[in-house]
């Protein structure tokens, strides 16, 4: 028996997809909650499925920094990725995170249960509208960025963050930043607290000292 949670923050997801998975004989979901956090709650009441289907786009923690902190702490359980968008850059973060598989949401239920079936005998999964190219894309990403991705990942830096980042590193002020890449100064301030926080350093020199210690800088 195949055991299965589902983490997506709209119940009406989470109900078509419990119908399908219900409707096999080898699998049983074992709960499913509306966000990231209350699954890793679940988790650590020791409720531990097989594989978990999450959503990619949630607020709070995002699928992705999700996959990553399940993975530092429970890296026999499976992930499955959920998506809307058929984009390969989400696909390689999802991989690059630690995931099993992507699925497009409007996939059949048919393909759903397969790519299930696939990941719990222990291969990758990706939808079969993503194309068969994927894989050797994927691998061709891995080796031409073999660090930064997995740093911005682990602490869910943005692309835009991290421009930001290479600008403070540089010396600009929050007003230079804003007029060359076209923000608003508070955006910019904005994005400098965050940085901040999810880096858990003190202040803008530790920041900078942080991007180049994790090879976010150069």
């Amino acid at each position: 028996m195949i055991q299965l949670m589902l983490v997506d923050d709209h119940h009406l997801v989470r109900n078509g997809f419990r119908l399908i998975l219900e409707s096999q004989k080898d699998m049983a979901v074992l709960a499913d909650v509306e966000s990231a956090e209350g699954a890793l709650d679940m988790l650590a009441q020791n409720i531990l499925p097989d594989i978990i289907l999450t959503d990619v786009k949630m607020e709070e923690m995002n699928g992705i920094t999700f996959i990553g902190r399940l993975k530092e702490k429970y890296s026999q359980i499976k992930v499955l990725a959920l998506s809307m968008m058929n984009d390969i850059q989400t696909v390689f973060e999802v991989l690059r995170a630690g995931g099993d598989g992507y699925l497009v949401k409007d996939s059949s239920a048919d393909e759903v249960v397969f790519g299930i079936r696939q990941i719990a005998n222990g291969e990758k999964y990706l939808s079969v509208s993503l194309g068969l190219s994927c894989i050797e894309n994927y691998r061709l990403y891995i080796e031409n960025n073999p660090d930064k991705r997995i740093i911005m990942t682990k602490y869910d830096i943005s692309e835009r963050e991290l421009a930001v980042l290479e600008l403070i590193s540089e010396g600009y002020t929050n007003a230079e930043i804003a007029d060359r890449i076209f923000l608003s100064k508070r955006t910019v301030e904005g994005h400098r607290q965050r940085l901040i926080e999810k880096t858990r350093t003190r202040n803008t020199a530790e920041l900078v000292r942080f991007g180049f210690h994790n090879m976010l800088l150069h």
